[in-house]
Order: structure tokens, then C-alpha cells, then sequence
């Protein structure tokens, strides 16, 4: 499991408008392609420098393509990465003010201190 890789991607989809729509319609093809192009580029840095080994576990990879936050906390995502890009992604479908942020705060209500290790 890697909780760097988790949060890299997190990070990296939500600020690009396209990577947030595709990981919205086709979040299989979205994380699939994102894990072989871009998962071991060094972050921030297009220079071609990259790493060979970092891979998503099988849990990771199904957490990431179900959307499924509450998931993704348990194995270390960070809270706040995956609401500013679930916001990006889901907030549209929502009419009242908040409704997505509350939404997803009631999933995530069964969690007691100590919380899961975000720490990367």
C-alpha cells in the first residue's frame, strides 16, 4: 500500500479540469492510464525523471475507481484531497447549497479517534 501514491493522485487529478471530467465519466480508463503514465513521474517535475515501482494495490485501485471515499480514508488518503476532488466532481449534482459536503461527511461520521494514519 502506498499513501503517497494514493494522495499523488488525488492531488495530481484534481488540478487538471480534463483529468477531474475524465475521472468523473471513466474512472476505470482514467486510473488505469494515470497508474501506467503517470504514477512514477517525480510530482511537479515534467523533466522525464521517474521511478519504476510504484504500482496501486488491488484494494487501492478498486477504492479509487468506486469513488469510494470513505475507503480511500481507511487506506490513508488524505480527507481534505478527496473532498476537493469529489467536490470538483460531484458538487454539480446537488441542488442545495452543501448538500455534497454534508453528504460526505455522514459517510465518513463513523470514524472514531484515533483516526487512520494519513502521514505519508
Amino acid at each position: 500500500m502506498s499513501k503517497y501514491l494514493l494522495n499523488k493522485f488525488l492531488y495530481t487529478v484534481d488540478r487538471d479540469p480534463d483529468l477531474v471530467e475524465r475521472y468523473r465519466a471513466t474512472p476505470a480508463e482514467l486510473v488505469t492510464w494515470w497508474e501506467d503514465s503517470r504514477a512514477n513521474m517525480v510530482l511537479n517535475c515534467l523533466t522525464g525523471e521517474a521511478s519504476t515501482w510504484l504500482r496501486f494495490t488491488d484494494e487501492e485501485r478498486t477504492a479509487l475507481i468506486a469513488h469510494d471515499h470513505v475507503k480511500l480514508f481507511e487506506l490513508g488518503a488524505h480527507p481534505f484531497l478527496t473532498l476537493t476532488l469529489f467536490i470538483a466532481m460531484f458538487e454539480r449534482d446537488n441542488t442545495e447549497p452543501l448538500e455534497y459536503q454534508k453528504a460526505y461527511g455522514a459517510r465518513m461520521a463513523h470514524f472514531n479517534l484515533p483516526y487512520p494514519d494519513i502521514a505519508t
